[in-house]
């Protein structure tokens, strides 16, 4: 049943070393069956190979056995490269460390994975034949790394090693993240604006929106359903203000003028940047867009193909609304889909949809990614909100 799990919902674990440090032989006992290729000559694994597997309570895990990092040559300089790409979408490195000890490669990727600030633990292997020296032990101490000895041959230590792995999981995989139901209790109105434009699906409400719908009759809260020009009737009807409005980021001007300050507002993006993203980190990204300059390049991302329609919000509106807002002549570029372009380094700002289609590990999977190539990243809705001069107040009950 995991082998189905999607990509997004797995955690992602990514076995680093030299060549015959153990890597493969380390996934096998891990996974208990053998699945790569083990040998004693140096360089048995070429390109990272995935092994899907369940970690109980983590749940549905990919390993990746990598290349050695000491491989040679032209072809080794390649192996290296395709091994240090699979740390942009790893979410915990694993440094395997065979009966040589630490070593400049070793020390060098740690050196790395600490400045991605990528969670890591180092992996004495083969202790049957060498334990870590007081060396590696002190090195370890001194930067707050933890380490486990392990034989992968005998299976000593591996049972050790997945609970440090489990204890050293990224929060997402262990936190179940809020929607608006702690926004909203029993008893409380919820006032969702919800506009039906060009690009709503015939006959029915976008995800975001229905999942909003769901989380507050699952809070026992009252869920309430208007469109822009009913607000202010439908204020005017209630006979107490709104716990909360939510409202589509496309109509957030409009609709924070006719919501009394004293109510909270926000949006549906913007509750999805939290429920599925990192909120502090897309709100860093939103503040990039002050400091924009003419000729930067800027990422618009969406998780998931669609029709485009001729105002479509993130081809032709964001796009609009920020060189009106900067006055600046910046250069946007759509990409669609799983991966980022290899070039990510050079764009200014990364702009993404709020992921209705994709979930929360993919999401922040993607964030730490633009973080760690120096992209700043935010949202359609969070962008949408500091344009249109109203983010404070969009944020301020989050």
């Amino acid at each position: 049943m995991h082998d189905k799990a999607s990509k997004g919902v797995r955690m992602v674990i990514s076995l680093l070393g030299n060549r015959n440090a153990g890597k493969s032989s380390l996934i096998n006992a891990l996974c208990g069956q053998d699945i790569a290729i083990v040998s004693d000559h140096p360089g048995t694994t070429t390109d990272p190979v995935a092994k899907h597997y369940e970690l109980l309570p983590l749940g549905p895990v990919t390993f990746f056995d990598t290349a050695g990092l000491d491989d040679e040559g032209e072809l080794g300089e390649l192996r290296i490269r395709a091994t240090r790409k699979v740390l942009f979408r790893t979410d915990l490195a694993l440094i395997v460390v065979g009966e040589q000890g630490l070593g400049e490669a070793e020390k060098h990727i740690l050196q790395t994975v600490r400045k991605m600030e990528l969670p890591h633990l180092v992996v004495f292997n083969k202790s049957d034949i060498a334990e870590p020296s007081a060396e590696d032990i002190a090195f370890c101490g001194e930067h707050s790394i933890t380490y486990q000895l392990v034989c992968a041959a005998s299976g000593k230590g591996v049972d050790e090693l997945k609970k440090n792995v489990i204890n050293a999981a990224p929060r997402e995989f262990v936190e179940d993240p809020v929607l608006v139901s702690d926004l909203a209790g029993k008893g409380d109105v919820v006032l969702c604006v919800t506009p039906i434009d060009m690009a709503a699906p015939k006959g029915r409400l976008i995800l975001p929106q229905v999942q909003v719908l769901r989380d507050i009759l699952d809070s026992d809260a009252m869920g309430m359903v208007v469109k822009e020009g009913e607000l202010v009737d439908a204020l005017q009807r209630l006979s107490t203000p709104p716990a909360l409005v939510v409202t589509d980021s496309q109509v957030v001007l409009k609709v924070a003028a006719d919501v009394p300050d004293e109510v909270a507002l926000t949006t549906f993006s913007t509750l999805f940047a939290r429920y599925k993203g990192d909120l502090s980190a897309l709100l860093r990204g939103a503040d990039v867009i002050d400091s924009l300059q003419d000729g930067d390049r800027v990422l618009m991302c969406e998780a998931c193909s669609h029709h485009a329609t001729e105002d479509d919000i993130g081809r032709v509106k964001i796009p609009c609304w920020l060189r009106e807002y900067t006055g600046k002549e910046l250069h946007f570029e759509m990409y669609s889909g799983h991966d980022f372009p290899d070039d990510l380094e050079g764009y200014a700002l990364a702009i993404h949809c709020g992921g209705c289609m994709t979930n929360r590990t993919e999401m922040l999977r993607r964030i730490r990614e633009c973080n760690r190539r120096g992209a700043p990243i935010t949202n359609y809705g969070v962008a949408i909100s500091k344009v249109q001069g109203v983010l404070e107040r969009i944020v301020r009950m989050l």
